[in-house]
């Protein structure tokens, strides 16, 4: 080995090896007892600190490892999608080590899931944090991907949905933007509903975290919440001028103490745990699209009148105008093209047929 060190030589000879007693575990997994997210608060969001601990060298084990890992960074909705996962592995075929997990291993994972009534969209989800595992795995030492990892081309590859678009039309935008509130909860509903869609398409998620200190003269500057560790190297703040429109529901909804590092919208309490943030996120959200479900049936709109469907309906409108993709993607934040393209809706069949005529339009 060069360097030699005997933490390298244990892990890659020694660690997990049948042929040797074992006097730990995966690194880290023996930690857990102590883990600083295996309090009161958390037992009910996850559970599975509470269950006795699988073997070291099993698929399971480096899945509470891997959801320690992101408790620990603060990635609660990740931890809660791997806890997910955690927990149906065990349903198709009990816990497993690495070794017995190959490509006819996972196509039957992926039959098993279908005909359970799983949508492509989750066995995908499930099948690629499976494959998270296994990579992780690698990084630990347990496995060496030349021996036993089953994903890749010509192997298997996770399911890949097609993506429904969710963008309303700029009449659908109108009736919201001149629809006049029966109360309050419809006001700030429809508020911040069209500050995600003004906002180059924002989440509600990145919208309750704004701080004063993102604000810069007459623009937004921040950076997603959920991109800030895959662009650690890269940081890739987004950029929004605040229009008259934002600048109205700023003023009507915002934090009356306007010191830097105080949220624009008082709904975070100050010392809130990232369990605590994530659950005022979520009934934030689940707020907003119960009203804006009630607005869109009064407005007579037939799709899905959600937060979601104001950042596809922000990306959508924003190409339909001639914008380039690049920029498209550079407003939503996104390190891939692929990405936005995904948020892009095809063109109606009114405007196909629009295109088509011009195919012979020399004709008199």
């Amino acid at each position: 080995m060069q360097p030699f060190t005997f933490e390298g030589f244990e892990k890659a000879f020694i660690l997990n090896n049948p042929s040797f007693h074992q006097r730990k575990a995966i690194k880290g997994v023996a930690e857990l007892d102590n883990h600083p997210f295996n309090k009161v608060m958390y037992d009910k969001r996850f559970p599975i600190f509470r269950l006795p601990k699988p073997e070291p060298d099993t698929i399971l084990a480096v899945f509470l490892f891997y959801i320690s890992k992101l408790l620990n960074e603060h990635r609660i909705r990740t931890a809660v999608l791997y806890q997910t996962t955690y927990n149906i592995l065990p349903r198709f075929s009990g816990n497993v080590r690495f070794v017995d997990i190959y490509v006819i291993y996972l196509k039957r994972f992926e039959a098993w899931m279908l005909e359970h009534e799983y949508s492509t969209t989750t066995v995908g989800i499930y099948t690629r944090c499976l494959r998270a595992a296994f990579n992780e795995a690698i990084f630990q030492g347990i496995i060496k991907r030349e021996n036993c990892y089953p994903f890749g081309r010509r192997l298997y590859q996770p399911l890949s949905s097609w993506n429904i678009k969710k963008a309303l039309t700029l009449e659908d935008v109108i009736k919201i933007y001149y629809y006049q509130p029966e109360n309050e909860r419809e006001r700030k509903a429809k508020d911040f509903w069209l500050f995600s869609y003004l906002a180059n398409g924002i989440n509600p998620t990145d919208i309750m975290h704004l701080k004063y200190r993102n604000i810069d003269g007459d623009y937004l500057v921040f950076e997603r919440a959920n991109t800030v560790n895959s662009t650690r190297l890269d940081p890739r703040p987004i950029t929004v001028f605040i229009s008259e429109d934002m600048q109205r529901i700023i003023n009507y909804w915002e934090n009356k103490d306007k010191r830097p590092e105080n949220y624009i919208f008082p709904w975070i309490e100050h010392n809130a745990t990232p369990l605590r943030q994530v659950e005022l996120c979520e009934l934030f959200v689940q707020a907003i699209n119960d009203w804006m479900r009630k607005i869109g049936k009064k407005l007579g709109i037939e799709k899905s009148v959600s937060t979601y469907v104001a950042r596809h309906t922000f990306s959508t409108i924003m190409k339909r105008s001639g914008v380039s993709t690049e920029y498209i993607q550079e407003s939503l934040g996104h390190t891939s093209i692929k990405t936005t393209e995904s948020y892009l809706d095809s063109f109606g069949k009114t405007i196909k047929k629009e295109y088509a005529s011009r195919l012979t339009a020399f004709k008199i």
